[in-house]
């Protein structure tokens, strides 16, 4: 297929790229019964009553409103508080939700029962020796001839130095292929903001405008998008479900 030119927003929307969750985190939770018609319900403890163990908050009657929880049994309850609580239920069972963010978007991630076992999760899910997974390697066909040509250009000329731009292409010359060294990801805005002063439109439009080809633009801001650092294009490597493939290089690596 060929592809058409997409802005940012439209490439983000599904990254291919994407491959885990960042800024984990984990939140106690009251799974609540009420009226025998209604289904459970989830709050947060109120902050007055987050030193509770959890065993002073399952199975005590609580007051509880779209906000939060509190218990209502032994506790001296603040007259706002107790006005905020339109609803009465029962703590059925305390839960350690760990939840994640994919693209700055929150996403749920799982339900556990004890806090030992949500942080257990949380260290298996995090890499906290180092960055890992964050070099791929995926087909040429993902690229136009004139982004191959780019490439060529960039990685086998000596006198073109540094491309200011983010992104250092290198020659793979074993395999016929090129690599790019993504640098300051994620691309977000807030990221590169902080670090060039300028939002992601200002870095894209500053990479078209040195000739940089759009298929090649495309592809490096979602793989800097999901915070890859080292991006690999050969002939004989498989597709990533997702991106845009050209016919005419696609007819001539299979």
């Amino acid at each position: 297929m060929n592809s058409t030119t997409q802005t940012p927003a439209m490439l983000g929307a599904s990254n291919p790229f994407v491959r885990g969750y960042d800024n984990l985190s984990i939140e106690r939770l009251l799974l609540i019964t009420y009226a025998n018609d209604c289904p459970p319900c989830f709050r947060s403890v109120h902050d007055s009553q987050a030193y509770l163990p959890d065993d002073a908050l399952e199975l005590f009657p609580c007051l509880f409103c779209d906000d939060f929880a509190i218990i209502s049994e032994d506790q001296l309850i603040p007259d706002e508080l107790d006005e905020r609580c339109q609803f009465t239920g029962l703590v059925r069972q305390v839960i350690y939700a760990v939840n994640g963010e994919m693209l700055s978007e929150l996403h749920h991630v799982g339900d556990l029962y004890s806090l030992e076992e949500a942080q257990a999760m949380v260290h298996r899910l995090n890499f906290e020796t180092g960055h890992y997974s964050r070099a791929w390697e995926i087909s040429t066909a993902h690229l136009t001839e004139d982004a191959l040509r780019y490439l060529e250009h960039r990685a086998g000329s000596f006198n073109t130095g540094p491309t200011g731009l983010l992104f250092e292409p290198f020659a793979l010359r074993d395999c016929n292929g090129f690599g790019c060294k993504l640098i300051g990801t994620p691309w977000t805005d807030d990221n590169l903001v902080k670090i060039e002063g300028n939002p992601y439109s200002a870095l894209r439009q500053e990479q078209l405008d040195a000739g940089t080809p759009e298929a090649l633009v495309n592809v490096l801001y979602l793989a800097a998008l999901a915070d890859v650092r080292l991006l690999i294009f050969d002939p004989d490597a498989a597709f990533l479900d997702g991106l845009a493939i050209y016919d005419e290089i696609a007819t001539r690596s299979t």
